[in-house]
């Protein structure tokens, strides 16, 4: 059996085919969000919780989910990013403070992922740790300014592999799995500043803005590779559509939460259970790995930790940049050169060096996690509300608004994170 798209092309109908066939935005975004900074959170919160918090992967799945998939229908339904959508529902004033608060929190980000991806490279080569953060940032950089969009997705889907590595380590290390499946399915609440702060900065990692605009601008970036240069022409999905991107979507941020899940599990079961609950940075836990678990785990987890960075800081750049490309009315987009774009790219740039200062300056990795996770915690919420506006108003959505489940689920994840960001201020 065949179908159709919007444009007649006949697409296979075969489940295995069907899968694969459409993964893509979903699944790039899925594992953009386990980002180095996430790592370095998900590690911290296993070695000084255990496996305390593992509930939150169960909690965070279907509102993540729900969440990507509803950015992804604007894209697809109005052909248009998300900024440019909620400037019809958000007043300018504070569109403006969404970019710019985006723009901070992605680009202390992309300092804490730099730093992560230097530090756990200079372990195995010996070589500086701040001359591979300027080769990381320049090399990423460059790639995302010079390469058309079409190979930076076809790359960015091959670097999500790299998060197998935590999987595989956490079978590794052998958990005590009755205490892992008692954590998983039975909530403990939050009862210490700390705990608090670490259920904040899930959430804040896992719900990020960043990837409401990045899943929202890819979408019309895929429309705009299948051919449909005008807003006109992307205007609408078919059901079809819509379903596929279901399945890529649902894909991706189940992959996302069981890999942030396997990193809690490995270091719950090696360095929380050592006593080693103090480490700071994502080298900390590779480099205590080593001894408890041997040097394959502390590789794996290096080598996923450097995929799945080259992964994300293309996607804190570009979402900041499209952000403030459709607040501030720039010409965007990487389907463009850069003498097309060049205050879009110019975001891209300034983000970048922005995150190599931090580790020039020597701003301390904890504190730069902290900070990131409660912009980004603080900020969730209110874009939540924007987009809650836009995919239930019937005009802007042109007849294919965001179905009622879908809306209360979104609704009662801007509730946790305002709860949660005020538990943590109380």
């Amino acid at each position: 059996m065949t179908s159709s798209d919007k444009n007649g092309k006949a697409r296979p109908k075969g489940p295995v085919a069907q899968v694969l066939g459409a993964l893509g935005p979903g699944v790039i975004t899925g594992a953009a969000d386990d980002d180095p900074s996430g790592i370095a959170t998900y590690s911290i919160t296993g070695a000084q919780l255990g496996t305390g918090m593992l509930w939150t992967a169960l909690l965070t799945w279907p509102l993540m989910a729900a969440v990507q998939m509803m950015c992804a229908r604007i894209g697809m339904v109005t052909g248009q990013g998300l900024a440019t959508s909620m400037r019809a529902k958000v007043p300018r004033m504070v569109m403006v403070l969404i970019a710019l608060g985006l723009l901070a929190a992605n680009t202390i980000n992309v300092g804490a992922d730099l730093t992560g991806m230097a530090d756990a490279a200079a372990m195995f080569t010996g070589v500086s740790s701040h001359w591979l953060v300027i080769l990381f940032g320049v090399a990423i950089s460059w790639a995302t300014i010079r390469l058309p969009y079409h190979r930076i997705a076809n790359t960015l889907k091959w670097l999500a592999a790299a998060l197998f590595a935590y999987v595989v380590t956490m079978i590794h290390v052998k958990p005590d799995w009755s205490k892992v499946l008692h954590d998983t399915f039975v909530p403990s609440w939050p009862s210490s500043s700390t705990e608090w702060a670490t259920l904040v900065a899930i959430l804040g990692t896992t719900i990020s803005p960043y990837l409401f605009f990045w899943q929202t601008s890819i979408e019309v970036e895929e429309e705009k590779g299948k051919g449909r240069k005008s807003v006109a022409s992307r205007v609408g999905a078919t059901a079809e559509e819509l379903r596929e991107r279901h399945i890529d979507v649902g894909v991706g941020t189940f992959f996302s939460n069981f890999v942030m899940f396997a990193i809690i599990v490995t270091t719950a079961a090696t360095l929380h259970k050592s006593g080693h609950t103090t480490i700071q940075t994502s080298r900390d836990a590779a480099e205590a790995l080593r001894p408890l678990a041997g040097p394959f785990a502390s590789l794996l987890y290096t080598v996923g930790l450097l995929g799945v960075g080259m992964l994300a800081i293309p996607t804190l750049t570009g979402s900041a940049a499209y952000a403030c490309a459709e607040v501030f009315g720039w010409k965007e987009g990487l389907d463009r050169k850069w003498r097309e774009a060049p205050w879009f790219y110019a975001v891209v740039v300034v983000s970048t060096l922005g995150g190599i200062a931090m580790d020039f300056l020597h701003v301390p990795p904890l504190t730069t996690l902290f900070w990131s996770a409660v912009i980004n915690g603080l900020l969730a919420p209110f874009v939540l509300l924007g987009i809650l506006l836009v995919a239930s108003d019937h005009k802007l959505m042109h007849g294919q608004p965001s179905s009622r489940l879908s809306r209360v689920v979104v609704t009662a994840t801007m509730m946790v994170m305002f709860g949660a960001a005020l538990g943590l201020m109380l």
